[in-house]
Formats: structure tokens, C-alpha cells, sequence
């Protein structure tokens, strides 16, 4: 007959022996959790810092190599409004005619080929009849955001209790900081020099309201409490759990902005302008060339439209000609003058884009 099997020893149902044990645990996993956050925190910091930095390496070539296309467009756009001028305030035109040059000019402007430049002594029924349908896809998505701004904003009044505990205890790892590696409070230079440069760490981590870089300084220099779990009392160690717990969650919060940065970055223009750039090079490709192309593909556009405004303003061409718009950037089709213009625009708006 076989032997009964032993009996496992029954879990011990004392307090005194369990609090230590399952406080030790706790601690253990809020310790690890801890660490996590403070790795994650520092990569996503890096990795934002890396983003903008590069967004800012893209637009300075891009600004140095592009300045003079960049200012050619600015005379051409200077000329063009003068052409204008001349041919609205030196020819004589009829009131259909002047309403038609008048409905040209807007609309180049409009489409954003010109800058805008509206003068009061325009037809006030061209710009009313033109404005009309102003209220646009892209207006309507910036009144949109206007709200949604304002949501986020009503929003974060309501998350200001939370935001002001994380100001606070900011505030107080601050002053524990600077308390300790104050220069005033050494007398020998080797160590205020010491005390200097983490004093400026700890400046600069106060400043940009990061908690995990206050932490990791005073982890580094073993400032962080600690105590003996073997001989600390149940509530010693509760209190400290408590102040773990705290540390993450105000880190969890500080994690979740750095990544909310990075998105909000990556999907602005110059964020997207850095996705391509990256593409490209991925590709062998210069990214600041191929834009430089499109640019000047733009400023050839443009010429083209002060050569031909030019010539009516000569007198070269008719104003049924000039309601046609350039042989060169117009579909060789029999539409309607107004279809073609049209179509002319939103392709030197593609340009643009």
C-alpha cells in the first residue's frame, strides 16, 4: 500500500511574517518598474532631441541652398504686383474688363502663386463675389483645430490638480539637489567645480520640468533613500512603496508627453519634410536637391506668368488672350476661358506644394 504523500507545510498566516515578504516583493517590482521607466524616458528624450535636431539641420541647408531661388521669388512676386498696378491704374479699361483683370489678380493671390495684397480701391464686388467661397476645406480644418484647441486647453485645466503634484515634487527633488551640491556649501575648488557642472544639470532638468533626469542625479549619486528590508518595519517600507509609486506614475506621465512631442513633431511640415529626407537618403537620393528642383521648377512658373503679364501690360496680346492664360502652362484643349484659368492655378498650386 503506498505511503500517504507528506503534507505541504501550511502558508503562515502571521502579519508579522508575511509583511516583510510581500512588502519586499512589492518594492522589488515598483524598483524594476522604476528603472524601465527611467531607460524608456531617457531614449524617447534622445530620440526627440535627435528629431528636432535633425529638422533644424534640414531647414538651415535648405535655407543656404535655396536663398537665392528663394529671393528670386521675392522679386518676381514684387514685379508681378507691379505689372498689376500698372495695367489697373495706367490703361484705359472698361468696367468688364477691369473686372476681369481685377478677378485674375485675386485669384492669383488667392492661390497663394502671389502674396496677398489687397488694395481698397479694388472692385469691392470682385472681392465680395470672390470671397464668397472663402470659407474653404483648409479654413474650415483651422476653425476645427481653433476648437479642438480650445478643448485641450479646457482639458488640461481640468488635469491641472495632477500637473501641480508633479510641480511640486519637481520642486522639492529640485531643492533637495541643489541643497546638497550648492558651490557655496564647499570650500575647496576641485569640488565646486564638481558641484558646478551637476548644478547645471540639475538647473537644466528643473527648467524643461524633467523629473527623471532629477532622478537619475540623484540615483547617481546614491541620494535616494534607502533602508535595510530586512530590519525596516512594515511601515517604513509602506511609506517607501508609496513614494516608488508616486515617482512612477508622475515618470509615466513625463514618458507619455516626450512620445505626444515626438508624434505632434513628426506630423508638422517640417516633420514630414524630415520623413522624406530620410527616405531619400535611404534611396541615395539628395533630399534637399529634389526639393531645390521643385523650387526651381516654381520659379520658372513664375517667370513665365511675368513674362505674360508683362505683354499685356505692352500691349502685346489681348485681354481674350490674356483671360486664357499662357500657352505654355495651359492644356492644349478647346474649355472655357474660366476652366482653363482655373486649371492653370491649381496647377501652379501643386507647384507651390
Amino acid at each position: 500500500m503506498p505511503r500517504p504523500s507528506a503534507k505541504q507545510p501550511s502558508t503562515p498566516s502571521s502579519p508579522t511574517t508575511l509583511a516583510p515578504s510581500s512588502f519586499h516583493l512589492r518594492r522589488q517590482v515598483l524598483e524594476e518598474e522604476h528603472e524601465w521607466l527611467l531607460k524608456q524616458i531617457k531614449r524617447k528624450r534622445n530620440e526627440l532631441k535627435k528629431f528636432l535636431d535633425q529638422m533644424r539641420s534640414i531647414a538651415t541647408e535648405i535655407f543656404q541652398r535655396g536663398n537665392p531661388l528663394y529671393q528670386q521669388l521675392i522679386e518676381l512676386d514684387t514685379e508681378i504686383h507691379g505689372l498689376f498696378d500698372e495695367i489697373l491704374t495706367g490703361r484705359k479699361l472698361g468696367k468688364k474688363s477691369q473686372k476681369d483683370i481685377i478677378s485674375v489678380y485675386h485669384s492669383l493671390q488667392f492661390m497663394g502663386v502671389l502674396s496677398p495684397k489687397f488694395d481698397d480701391d479694388d472692385d469691392d464686388d470682385v472681392f465680395n463675389d470672390s470671397s464668397e467661397d472663402n470659407f474653404n476645406d483648409e479654413q474650415a480644418e483651422n476653425f476645427f483645430n481653433q476648437n479642438s484647441h480650445q478643448e485641450q486647453s479646457e482639458e488640461t485645466d481640468r488635469e491641472n490638480p495632477i500637473k501641480s503634484s508633479a510641480s511640486r515634487h519637481i520642486r522639492q527633488t529640485f531643492i533637495k539637489l541643489a541643497s546638497l551640491f550648492h558651490p557655496d556649501r564647499v570650500t575647496d575648488s576641485e569640488t565646486q567645480m564638481h558641484h558646478n557642472e551637476i548644478m547645471k544639470e540639475v538647473n537644466r532638468a528643473y527648467q524643461e520640468g524633467d523629473l527623471a533626469r532629477l532622478l537619475e542625479i540623484e540615483r547617481q549619486h546614491h541620494l535616494a533613500e534607502d533602508i535595510d528590508i530586512n530590519n525596516a518595519t512594515s511601515s517604513e517600507i509602506e511609506r517607501q512603496c508609496q513614494q516608488r509609486e508616486r515617482d512612477n506614475q508622475l515618470l509615466k506621465t513625463q514618458y507619455e508627453t516626450l512620445k505626444e512631442e515626438l508624434r505632434i513633431a513628426r506630423n508638422t511640415p517640417e516633420g514630414e519634410m524630415v520623413k522624406d529626407y530620410r527616405a531619400c537618403q535611404k534611396e541615395g537620393l539628395d533630399a534637399v536637391g529634389e526639393m531645390l528642383s521643385e523650387m526651381e521648377a516654381q520659379v520658372k512658373t513664375v517667370e513665365e506668368i511675368r513674362d505674360f503679364v508683362r505683354n499685356f501690360r505692352d500691349k502685346k496680346i489681348t485681354i481674350k488672350d490674356f483671360l486664357k492664360g499662357p500657352t505654355s502652362l495651359t492644356p492644349k484643349t478647346k474649355e472655357d476661358p474660366e476652366e482653363m484659368l482655373e486649371m492653370l492655378l491649381e496647377e501652379l498650386l501643386g507647384l507651390r506644394i
